[in-house]
């Protein structure tokens, strides 16, 4: 099968770190294509970078099912655009960060998400009452990383992570934890053999669940909102956007 994994910011260095995680737990025949647009911001850190984040993201989604994706993995925690991108996709399209709450689900009562900066915890929780896990998540922390100091070598990134799970272990009694940024990909191994709690990296989650759609043969409902948009003009700017007829 062909997973598209998108990174919606325009960073380089960070699509190839997804990518190499995606392609790290992948089945034998999983082939991972990993994009990134061409426009839109170079990390997404709240709701305005999310906000121009989208149409580059859409995008590529749309040049992916062209090319026959089985599936899309939308690689920015605050799963940017993902409504979006399953009314426009052919195949079905899972965020990570989605992913990685229902995957702390189902071996922990209780988990806590470490994103980057506290402007980041505002939406996480939007998305965790949207998709009714709210209740299952002791805390969203932030260690109040910039998303781009994780791509740089010789940075406290790491120590400032740890020191988050630390206390939420210790003060919100979480049993495990979800990293809230892809950038955090490689860092789940060591985060978990340091505290000895899972440590759910939302990229690897939604690659098997995504690989597990495709082998179900289940595909995006359209009898609801994410029914194809209607043909219609898009001017300007957004006119390589505009819905297909």
């Amino acid at each position: 099968m062909r997973l598209h994994v998108v990174n919606p910011n325009t960073t380089a260095s960070m699509t190839a770190k997804i990518a190499a995680a995606a392609r790290s737990v992948a089945l034998p025949g999983t082939v991972i294509d990993a994009r990134q647009p061409a426009m839109g911001p170079v990390s997404i850190e709240g709701f305005y970078d999310e906000a121009f984040a989208v149409p580059g993201m859409l995008g590529c989604v749309r040049e992916a099912d062209r090319d026959g994706a089985d599936a899309h993995i939308i690689a920015c925690f605050d799963d940017t655009g993902l409504d979006a991108a399953r009314a426009a996709a052919k195949a079905p399209v899972i965020g990570i960060g989605e992913a990685g709450f229902h995957m702390a689900s189902l071996i922990a009562a209780r988990f806590a998400v470490v994103t980057t900066l506290g402007v980041s915890i505002v939406p996480i929780e939007h998305n965790l009452k949207k998709y009714g896990l709210a209740e299952r998540c002791a805390r969203v922390r932030a260690a109040e990383v910039p998303v781009l100091a994780l791509e740089e070598r010789n940075t406290d990134a790491l120590g400032k992570i740890s020191a988050e799970i630390a206390a939420a272990i210790r003060d919100d009694r979480a049993e495990a934890i979800v990293l809230g940024c892809a950038g955090m990909a490689d860092l789940a191994t060591e985060l978990a053999a340091t505290h000895g709690l899972p440590v759910v990296d939302g990229v690897a989650a939604a690659v098997t669940l995504a690989e597990s759609l495709v082998r179900l043969g289940l595909t995006t409902s359209r009898l609801g909102p994410y029914a194809p948009p209607r043909p219609k003009t898009y001017s300007g700017p957004f006119s390589p956007f505009q819905p297909e007829a």
